[in-house]
């Protein structure tokens, strides 16, 4: 199996743990407990990868080129979504983690190939539809248009600063946690305001 394709099923996987509360299975304190567990599992075997301690094909196979001395995208993937479950109620934290663990690898699949460029705009386009699809669920239209908004932006490219990729891994979930709970406040006061 491609590489690529392995590290998008790999992405996808993270949903286990939302659908099991979602169809409950595990509570939220569950969910909780479980995304630090796995956060800091990434993070020893990231302090072993990067140390040398371990040299696993795994990991050449997981990692892109970008990420083999620096923190690779599995670990932000579980210090952005474990920030999120810890700060955001569950109503706001799931959608947000299902716009990184379905709509960043579908869309991966579409037009990322790994590169560091800016998606192109029928790329961005998808990916902000399917992101509003997965988010109509949990939220009224215009939160879930506002964390798809932020998502596809989060996903529509990979900035570089001081030479450290900054991966959509690590941007996806919270800034689509904090644009739903922007677009739930702006649908409580639209009727105040005579909107």
């Amino acid at each position: 199996m491609h590489p690529e394709i392995q590290r998008r099923l790999v992405h996808a996987s993270g949903v286990v743990i939302p659908f099991s509360y979602l169809g409950g299975i595990i509570t939220w304190e569950h969910v909780q407990l479980l995304f630090v567990l796995c956060t800091l599992c990434a993070l020893v075997l990231e302090a072993l990868r990067l140390t040398g301690n371990v040299d696993w094909q795994i990991f050449d196979t997981l990692t892109r080129e970008y990420e083999h001395d620096h923190l690779a995208a599995y670990a932000l993937y579980m210090i952005s979504t474990t920030v999120v479950v810890l700060a955001i109620r569950p109503e706001v934290a799931v959608p947000a983690l299902l716009l990184l663990m379905i709509g960043d690898p579908v869309i991966g699949l579409l037009g990322s190939g790994g590169g560091l460029t800016i998606k192109p705009l029928h790329v961005l386009a998808t990916m902000f539809v399917l992101c509003t699809l997965i988010a109509l669920p949990f939220v009224h239209p215009v939160p879930a248009v506002f964390g798809a908004l932020a998502a596809t932006v989060a996903d529509g490219a990979k900035p570089v600063i001081a030479g450290y990729v900054i991966d959509d891994n690590l941007t996806i979930p919270p800034a689509a946690a904090v644009s739903i709970i922007a677009g739930q406040q702006l649908v409580q006061t639209a009727p105040s305001l005579g909107l």
